[in-house]
């Protein structure tokens, strides 16, 4: 969204909030790149992920969707503002077996209320396997 660098409190904060999440952990999500505005985030496909066909569980990507886009909103909050997802819109598009997921996520648009961030998830051979469309509100 901008090209401000972030500064080191930014960065922690983000650190923070995904070693504070518990079900970040259970999902073993990583945090791979972070600037203002966007985010990349990354999960290993595991067996505990998958539905009964062995495909990656639909409910595990929108873990990870919204995940990627809660810390592309991060980095545009003040120190103590807080937001909450109202609105995940996700198309599936391919399924997914094996490897890892790679989600990136940015903000297209940040208002006074509600902030607007779009997301696309890729597997290991960067086909892209999901999009999103997320809006969070500010608490």
């Amino acid at each position: 969204m901008t090209d401000t660098k972030l500064t080191a409190a930014q960065i922690r904060r983000a650190q923070k909030a995904l070693a504070d999440v518990p079900y970040a952990r259970l999902l073993e999500i990583e945090l791979e790149d972070l600037a203002s505005g966007s985010a990349t985030l990354r999960m290993r496909v595991r067996k505990v992920l998958t539905q009964n066909h062995g495909v990656v569980h639909g409910g595990a990507i929108a873990s990870l969707i919204d995940s990627a886009t809660a810390f592309a909103i991060i980095t545009l909050l003040a120190p103590n503002e807080k937001v909450t997802t109202v609105d995940l819109a996700i198309s599936y598009l391919r399924p997914v077996t094996n490897g890892r997921l790679i989600c990136t996520a940015k903000v297209l648009r940040s208002g006074r209320r509600l902030l607007v961030a779009s997301a696309d998830v890729f597997d290991s051979a960067q086909t892209l396997v999901a999009t999103a469309l997320s809006t969070y509100i500010r608490l």
